[in-house]
């Protein structure tokens, strides 16, 4: 009895937390309400056995109760039996008869009386007992209840702690970008451009620095000076030199070798 008392108090204690008042207190929130979701689902398993052996208890104390109101009838349904048994007896003169039946009545009352006490012992017990089921289930609802709103704060709190930390990752990601100039991502494209140019330039320049490209920028330039000297020319109205001197179709063979030898020459 000491024990479903003492279950009845912790289902009592725990029905009446104050949920959100545990959780201001708490340094670490989370953690406190999953310990209370334990606590809670460890006591409610608690109660749910109290409740069934209290319940079956109570059962039990029905039947003995239902048992002694039946045996109380019967045994006055037997002495009112006996006693008039005893009465017909006595009226024919048979008293011994009479005395016996009026004996046996006796003891029916008495047996009548014994049930009765036993009732009457019963009936506060029982009905204290069916007070202690309706507060267990009553309690135990409670409990119940406050575990699904101690499950559905942790479920918001976590998925509110996720909510932040994604928040904090995007306020990093966001943090090397200029939010209030929309332009800031291309600017950093076109200063990649930029120094790629750079580079490109760079190489160039070391190109450049070689002989070959030395030596042909010097027949550029003399291939310019040629073709002003040439316009020159046709401004003037004379015909252009020609460079090169047509050969003549002889030749000669000096010393076995063959030699051709422009017009000029002849």
């Amino acid at each position: 009895m000491a024990e479903k008392q003492s279950i009845l108090g912790r289902i009592a204690q725990l029905a009446k937390a104050n949920i959100n008042s545990l959780i201001d207190r708490a340094e670490d929130p989370q953690k406190m309400l999953d310990q209370l979701v334990r606590d809670y689902t460890n006591n409610i398993a608690d109660a749910e056995q109290a409740v069934a052996q209290t319940i079956g208890n109570l059962r039990l104390a029905e039947q003995d109760y239902n048992e002694d109101v039946r045996a109380a009838t019967e045994w006055s349904s037997k002495a009112l039996a006996a006693s008039q048994m005893a009465d017909q007896y006595r009226g024919k003169g048979d008293t011994v008869n009479a005395d016996k039946f009026d004996n046996l009545a006796k003891v029916a009352l008495r047996k009548q009386m014994d049930a009765e006490s036993e009732v009457k012992q019963e009936g506060p017990l029982i009905e204290t007992q069916r007070a202690t089921v309706d507060k267990l289930k009553s309690g135990l609802a409670m409990m119940k209840d406050k575990l699904g709103e101690l499950k559905n704060k942790r479920d918001s709190l976590v998925a509110r702690q996720k909510s932040a930390e994604a928040q904090q990752q995007v306020q990093q990601s966001l943090a090397s970008i200029n939010v209030l100039d929309p332009t800031s991502e291309i600017s950093r494209f076109e200063d990649a451009v930029r120094r790629e140019e750079a580079q490109a330039m760079g190489q160039a320049e070391v190109a450049a620095t070689s002989f070959d490209s030395q030596f042909a920028q010097l027949a550029a330039a003399d291939d310019d000076i040629e073709i002003e000297a040439r316009l020159a020319a046709l401004k003037q109205g004379a015909s252009p030199a020609v460079a090169i001197e047509p050969t003549v179709v002889t030749a000669a063979i000096e010393d076995g070798s063959y030699k051709a030898y422009p017009a000029s020459a002849q």
